[in-house]
């Protein structure tokens, strides 16, 4: 059995990893499957989703922003219905917005994804820490992976990189406990780093904090199985096999029903 903390009360799983499933409430993320609201939410749940991962926000390549007042009116209306129908239901909110993250925990998120680890707004440390929420910490290279090379030491420098942000968040009172790391699969890596994160993820920190593998249906996807977007999930599937095989607990995934049914087959191969 697999456990983890909240505010006030530990999720268990008897599967290898807790399975996180994707809303978003967007007109323009990269996968229509995973566009939608509260009754999207909902029947994840049914799937046997641990965690509902909600957001506002598109942050695929060449996203556009969204004001955190837009950001809330997609996501609280979807938070507030899926709570009124499954309070005690865990939800995390994707969020790179103090606002948006005040209003979500506001109204019952409880865990907060930042893609920016706290660095695209100045305001968030101070309405994050006095939550005492648990947190997904990600990492992220700018600019286009096609123009970089890849860095035979990604894993050390990204291991270091985290080490910098866990620090911050044990100075603020934190529970290294609360604490998840996320590699970031398909934000500005090269796709060899992709491959390596997800094949050596239980790496990362040496694998002091939970790690949470978020690459469902990405680009890489389909560059290990040759399939265009719409065509990814049973290398979708795979990758996270591999993942947790490595020691990732966490998988963040478009797919709920048919990830619950995979890791409920048998052993990580």
């Amino acid at each position: 059995m697999i456990e983890f903390p909240l505010k006030d009360k530990i999720i268990t799983s008897e599967l290898p990893a807790f399975v996180v499933g994707i809303v978003n409430a967007t007109p323009d993320s990269f996968y229509p499957g995973s566009r939608g609201g509260a009754e999207m939410g909902l029947r994840l749940l049914e799937e046997g989703a641990h965690i509902l991962d909600i957001g506002g926000e598109s942050t695929r390549p060449g996203f556009t922003p969204v004001s955190p007042e837009d950001e809330i009116n997609r996501v609280v209306p979807v938070i507030r219905e899926i709570k009124k129908n499954a309070p005690d239901c865990v939800i995390s909110v994707d969020t790179r917005h103090a606002q948006v993250w005040k209003a979500a925990y506001e109204n019952g998120a409880d865990i907060l994804n930042d893609i920016s680890s706290f660095e695209d707004d100045i305001l968030m440390e101070e309405e994050f820490f006095k939550t005492g929420c648990p947190v997904i910490l990600m990492h992220r290279y700018h600019g286009d992976e096609n123009t970089r090379i890849t860095n035979p030491h990604c894993i050390e420098e990204i291991s270091d990189y985290f080490e910098n942000k866990v620090k911050l968040c044990l100075e603020k009172g934190l529970e290294k406990s609360k604490i998840i790391v996320d590699p970031g699969i398909g934000f500005g890596k090269t796709m060899d780093e992709n491959i390596e994160l997800i094949d050596r993820a239980g790496e990362l920190c040496g694998g002091k904090y939970t790690i949470m593998m978020a690459c469902s249906r990405k680009r890489v996807i389909g560059y290990l199985a040759g399939d265009p977007a719409l065509d990814r999930l049973q290398g979708t599937i795979d990758a996270n096999l591999r993942a947790i095989k490595s020691g990732a607990t966490m998988i963040r995934v478009h797919d709920v029903a048919a990830h619950v049914k995979a890791l409920k087959s048998g052993p990580v191969l």
